[in-house]
């Protein structure tokens, strides 16, 4: 990380977290994970009892954190707690966000069919039924380029059959 004045207690966490191959934002994140509870708290963390990582939760919560940073919050301190400090106990009752999960916006018939009328020619029309009826996302289309197309065309099945992929040309 860097070599400027390091508490021993963030020095021995550094360490754990390099003998265990953690990534370089890893470590960042849960050092500032770590930081924050020292803020909140306004001492050293390993003095921290269960109440005050619960308060702590609490206080990520009250003020709109998003699920994510909690989560990420609560696995460093996971980390922090049982293999830097050996306090299992203390992490014990901090609890993982649910996020939930968002649904995907479904078009109405009337939707699609204006969509489609929309194409300007027969061979986008196909392409946009196509790939609407196949349930594919925005981007999975425009990744079937000639490249992948020409792999599966002299592909061969487990039969040892070729696959016959139909050629694909781009719009002029």
């Amino acid at each position: 990380m860097t070599d400027k004045c390091i508490s021993p207690l963030r020095q021995r966490m550094i360490e754990d977290m390099s003998l265990r191959h953690f990534g370089e934002k890893t470590q960042k994140d849960y050092i500032r994970a770590v930081k924050n509870l020292t803020i909140f708290l306004q001492r050293s963390p390993d003095t921290a009892s269960n109440e005050d990582l619960r308060l702590f939760q609490l206080h990520l919560a009250g003020n709109h954190v998003g699920a994510p940073t909690i989560n990420s919050t609560v696995s460093a301190l996971r980390f922090f707690f049982t293999v830097t400090l050996d306090r299992a106990d203390a992490v014990r009752h901090l609890t993982f966000v649910h996020e939930p999960r968002k649904l995907p916006v479904v078009l109405s018939p009337e939707e699609v069919a204006r969509f489609l009328e929309a194409a300007p020619g027969v061979k986008y029309k196909a392409a946009f039924s196509a790939a609407y009826g196949a349930g594919l996302r925005v981007v999975e289309p425009i990744r079937l380029g000639p490249p992948i197309l020409a792999r599966h065309r002299h592909a061969r099945s487990a039969d040892h059959m070729c696959l016959n992929a139909p050629r694909f040309e781009p719009a002029r």
